[in-house]
């Protein structure tokens, strides 16, 4: 029986698998990757890799085996039909009986368009019989702070979000969530709604952002469609960049606050504050 993770190279799935390989026999791991080459580096250290695509049903096809436990990490591609990539892994788990299939999900309370996606995998994941832990995952540090060239060059933090709050995470937070469910007992069929311990604005993140880099950074507030006029002028395709300024939309509305103190209970710590993630990108 193996632990499996789809998306083992992507950022999240990363994280993932390195905090499995401290509690359990690599050789217990399987990595689902689209190119074997990206996991060359997890075939080092043991990790199984099992090449397949959410896109080619026929790859999943004998990529489960009874009593496994598997996460689907959530497809990347919001371009394409989500839900079809996540249900052919659904598929694929039922016909060989998983013992637990666990899936990245978005908070319950988001009503942005990038939440439709999840909520309608959520449903062929219920009807398909199979075991599951939602993991709802909120917003993570990492969406702002990977991309602060813009913001330093400008000296501003541009969003749509008014006076709204966020309860973000480090991926590092939600992966650990994951490798939770995945090597313990009693998550089946269990929701979680994940988010950081505190909740905070744009207002004080560009305060943070002053605070550490020494320099005076502005929060900008903008209009939805301004925000996406923006992200389409920096080279995102339009419908992208309409969904992800519909969240900031979500987040005017108090939408990606999680009060549930479900992750730091499940990893049974605090989780990363923002000022820490601020710290780790201003170092790269």
């Amino acid at each position: 029986m193996s632990i499996v993770v789809t998306g083992a190279t992507g950022h999240l799935g990363r994280h993932v698998v390195a905090q499995l390989l401290e509690k359990v026999p690599a050789e217990r791991i399987t990595a689902v990757v689209r190119d074997a080459a990206k996991g060359a580096d997890l075939a080092a250290r043991g990790v199984r890799l099992a090449v397949a695509d959410y896109n080619a049903p026929e790859t999943l096809d004998g990529l489960f085996a009874a009593g496994d436990k598997v996460l689907l990490i959530s497809g990347s591609e919001v371009d394409k039909d989500r839900v079809a990539q996540h249900t052919a892994v659904i598929d694929a788990a039922k016909a060989a009986g998983v013992a637990l299939l666990a899936y990245t999900s978005a908070p319950g309370t988001l009503t942005a368009a990038l939440a439709d996606d999840h909520r309608a995998t959520e449903q062929v994941l219920r009807a398909s019989g199979l075991p599951y832990t939602l993991l709802r995952n909120g917003w993570y540090h990492e969406n702002y702070t990977e991309h602060l060239a813009p913001v330093l060059e400008h000296g501003a933090v541009v969003q749509a979000a008014g006076d709204g709050r966020v309860s973000s995470a480090a991926r590092a937070d939600y992966a650990a969530a994951a490798v939770a469910v995945l090597t313990g007992e009693g998550h089946e069929n269990a929701t979680y709604e994940l988010g950081g311990d505190e909740a905070w604005s744009f207002a004080e993140y560009a305060a943070e952002l002053s605070r550490q880099t020494g320099r005076e950074i502005a929060y900008r507030q903008v209009s939805v469609a301004d925000l996406t006029g923006i992200l389409t002028g920096a080279g995102l395709p339009a419908p992208l960049a309409g969904i992800l300024a519909g969240v900031d939309a979500s987040i005017a509305e108090g939408e990606l606050v999680v009060s549930s103190g479900d992750l730091s209970r499940l990893i049974g710590r605090p989780t990363t504050p923002l000022a820490e993630a601020v710290t780790a990108a201003l170092k790269n």
